[in-house]
């Protein structure tokens, strides 16, 4: 009763770990609060870990014991199967360990993406802000410079503008960073 109720737990564990997982990549991303279920299914994963593993050594110990007498050896085969349940049940919560872990490296490598793909948008716009602040900075000196009050660097200070805007639009957008 003890360890199918072990198994009953792994069994619950497993199932939120895959919920997990699949919430991960779902197609809105994953919701807030992920990090603190992932962490509390490990704390949980951890406390089950407590009682499962120590039962291996109480199983071994009193199948060794029974095998050491003479008492009813028609209840072997039950407390080898015992024992191989022990040993599954184990098994199971080391493989979920490994789980939450992927889950957990898993969530952070898409935050990292995530990050990415808008610091490369930020740059990207930044980037095309910055050409009409250099050429209007440029054009605003108090300095004498081939077409200064005309209307001729007027117009050729604004197409400037235009063309180098709309070349790194064009550029930026076809990279995929805007």
């Amino acid at each position: 009763v003890v360890v199918d109720g072990h198994f009953e737990a792994v069994e619950a564990l497993d199932d939120a770990i895959e919920g997990l997982e699949d919430e991960l990549f779902a197609d809105g991303g994953p919701r807030r609060g992920l990090q603190r279920r992932t962490f509390q299914l490990r704390k949980d994963l951890v406390e089950l870990r407590r009682v499962v593993l120590p039962m291996r050594e109480v199983v071994s110990t009193i199948q060794h014991r029974r095998m050491d007498s003479s008492t009813s050896p028609d209840l072997d085969p039950l407390y080898a199967d015992l024992y191989d349940h022990v040993l599954r049940a184990s098994e199971w919560t080391e493989s979920l360990r490994d789980m939450v872990t992927t889950v957990f490296e898993t969530n952070l490598s898409l935050q990292d993406a995530r990050l990415n793909t808008v610091m490369k948008k930020l740059s990207g716009w930044a980037a095309i802000i910055a050409v009409p602040t250099a050429i209007t900075g440029f054009y605003g000196q108090n300095v004498l410079y081939p077409g200064i009050n005309t209307a001729v660097g007027f117009i050729a200070s604004s197409i400037l503008i235009v063309v180098l805007v709309v070349l790194l639009y064009v550029m930026f957008k076809r990279r995929d960073w805007l």
